[in-house]
């Protein structure tokens, strides 16, 4: 439905504390064909919370008085990694959520004027439409993996190429191996110690545990944690979104002997059938980097890789350092390989608030 011209169109900032209008912004996210987690006010607040980033969330009202767009963004702070407007802030999504083009452009413009007035930012939108001609498209950088859900757990291991098939039986037969979903306080602690080994492995800063509890806590039952365990050890674990039809595992990993256990095949299969029995119909992989071992390891599992385009602008033509194929970046992430788990740990939630 077209929400009207472009003059009858206003724009403001919703007030995330207010409970009236973040359920009116959840609704409208909840209602949208395009929209995310990354979009909700659970996610928004979270992350404003646990890393100090403050959320702008930008809504088009119509003049029925009802929402017609909405943008979040994030203000990140770094002085590493510099400054930015982010939709929105740690996740793989977001971008503008418009019912019309008019809504769209207005949602636009406000970012700008709000870029130059936080001292020229730059803006970062990751995923939806684009925004306007003179912003930059950024694309081949990152690709999404999204398939159905096969009909039961055997039509499910059929869905698996040949090769990764026997690496997933070979999971399914080990008698050692138990998987757990939930949320309780030992699932937290779990994960969180398994993913911080994992992310520290990939030359990855760990986020703030902060972060993983309130999301965790503000999405209730929308979000889980799915646990591998070796006996009492836990070896692969990952925290999962719901969305409207999907499985989105998000923040996952394994321990060194992850990959000899094949922990984390036995993860994912065991969460799509968790999913299924949840009435989820689509498997949301989440993202990866064009050509590395994680989007092929997710293609090996039979899902076929689809190219996301971003987009940023800036006023200036200053823009952050966070790309992960420059030199600059790559030199740190070997430096960061070499650490001690527990210095890592310790200083990697310092840093990794600025990636945003």
């Amino acid at each position: 439905m077209r929400a009207g011209h472009q003059a009858d169109l206003a724009v403001t900032t919703l007030d995330l504390r207010d409970p009236v209008q973040a359920q009116a912004a959840d609704d409208y996210v909840l209602g949208h064909e395009h929209g995310t987690p990354f979009h909700r006010p659970a996610w928004l607040l979270g992350v404003e919370e646990a890393t100090g980033h403050p959320c702008h969330l930008l809504a088009v009202i119509a003049p029925s008085g009802r929402i017609a767009g909405l943008l979040p963004l994030h203000h990140v702070k770094s002085r590493l990694f510099g400054q930015a407007l982010v939709s929105s802030a740690f996740a793989v999504d977001g971008g503008v959520l418009a019912d019309d083009p008019f809504s769209l452009a207005a949602l636009v413009r406000a970012a700008e004027e709000l870029a130059r007035s936080k001292g020229d930012l730059s803006v970062e939108l990751r995923g939806g439409p684009a925004p306007a001609a003179h912003w930059e498209l950024r694309e081949n950088e990152h690709v999404g993996f999204v398939r159905p859900l096969a009909a039961d757990d055997e039509a499910e291991l059929l869905a698996v190429p040949r090769k990764h098939r026997a690496e997933l039986r070979k999971a399914l037969a080990n008698p050692a191996l138990r998987v757990e979903h939930g949320w309780e306080p030992r699932h937290i602690r779990d994960h969180y110690r398994v993913y911080a080994q994992s992310v520290r492995n990939l030359g990855t800063p760990v986020f703030p545990a902060r972060l993983f509890r309130e999301i965790l806590a503000r999405f209730g039952e929308d979000a889980d944690f799915t646990i591998v365990y070796e006996g009492d050890r836990a070896v692969s674990a990952v925290l999962t979104l719901y969305h409207g039809d999907r499985v989105m595992p998000y923040w996952g990993g394994g321990v060194q002997d992850a990959r000899r256990l094949r922990s984390n095949e036995l993860m994912y299969y065991r969460l799509m059938s968790h999913g299924r029995e949840r009435g989820m119909r689509l498997f949301d992989f989440g993202r990866s980097k064009a050509g590395s071992g994680q989007a092929a390891w997710k293609k090996s599992f039979g899902f076929e890789p689809r190219p996301l385009s971003y987009h940023s602008w800036s006023h200036t033509g200053q823009k952050r350092d966070i790309n992960p194929q420059s030199v600059q970046y790559q030199r740190r992430i070997d430096l960061w390989k070499k650490l001690p788990l527990p210095v890592a740990n310790l200083i990697g939630p310092f840093i990794s608030r600025g990636l945003g």
